[in-house]
């Protein structure tokens, strides 16, 4: 379910970039608004691809690169790696958090990365914008829709900073949150291998080059 719903989220920022009414070229993201920001910041960065097509096609590890230079600025992954560590946090130094949200921000974005490079023809559908005014957290629906497939029903979850931007740090695919999903896997290995184990183990998940799937036309 976690690789499904990462899959979805590619899904997502590409059609957002391919149904969009215009490129966000040289343009501030607006991080007080979490519906305008998501649009734009997922338009910003498949602009990006599209520009470097050549560098992603050379070395595909280039994603990366990407994802984290225009992607990673509008993810809470500190305040996401703090919720995965759970109850174990408070058993860890001020040295093992900073590891812990290092190696958790690396393996994002090897995760985002390696989730661009699939998705096929599917079409978007937007829920709407609500009044945030008073909000501290708010929750973007989005519906991905394929051809003889049911639809995919997904939730992205911003919170409001104390300077009154956004940042995204979940999403519910099919009800189900990626960083519920993560912090029950993260815990127990936490509680059975250690803190210390666990920042290897997101290094070497981190470490592992991109890999782009041949398009069915290329099969043989």
């Amino acid at each position: 379910m976690y690789q499904a719903a990462m899959k979805a989220v590619a899904v997502f920022f590409a059609l957002l970039m391919m149904t969009g009414s215009a490129m966000v070229k040289a343009q501030e993201i607006n991080t007080e608004n979490p519906y305008a920001m998501l649009e734009a910041v997922a338009n910003k960065t498949f602009e990006r691809f599209y520009q470097d097509k050549a560098k992603i096609d050379e070395d595909p590890n280039y994603l990366k690169v990407i994802v984290e230079e225009e992607l990673m600025p509008y993810i809470d992954y500190k305040y996401a790696s703090y919720k995965v560590m759970g109850r174990h946090l408070r058993e860890t130094t001020k040295e093992q958090r900073k590891a812990f949200v290092d190696a958790f921000e690396g393996y994002l974005v090897s995760t985002y990365a390696q989730a661009f490079t699939e998705y096929t023809d599917q079409k978007i559908e937007f829920g709407p914008a609500r009044d945030f005014t008073h909000d501290k957290m708010v929750e973007v629906h989005v519906r991905i829709i394929e051809a003889g497939r049911p639809p995919i029903k997904l939730l992205f979850k911003v919170r409001r900073l104390k300077n009154n931007h956004w940042k995204a740090f979940d999403l519910v695919a099919e009800g189900v949150s990626l960083l519920a999903s993560k912090q029950s896997e993260v815990t127990s290995l936490i509680r059975k291998e250690g803190i210390e184990s666990v920042i290897e183990m997101l290094k070497q998940k981190t470490a592992v080059k991109i890999s782009v799937k041949p398009a069915e036309s290329e099969k043989l």
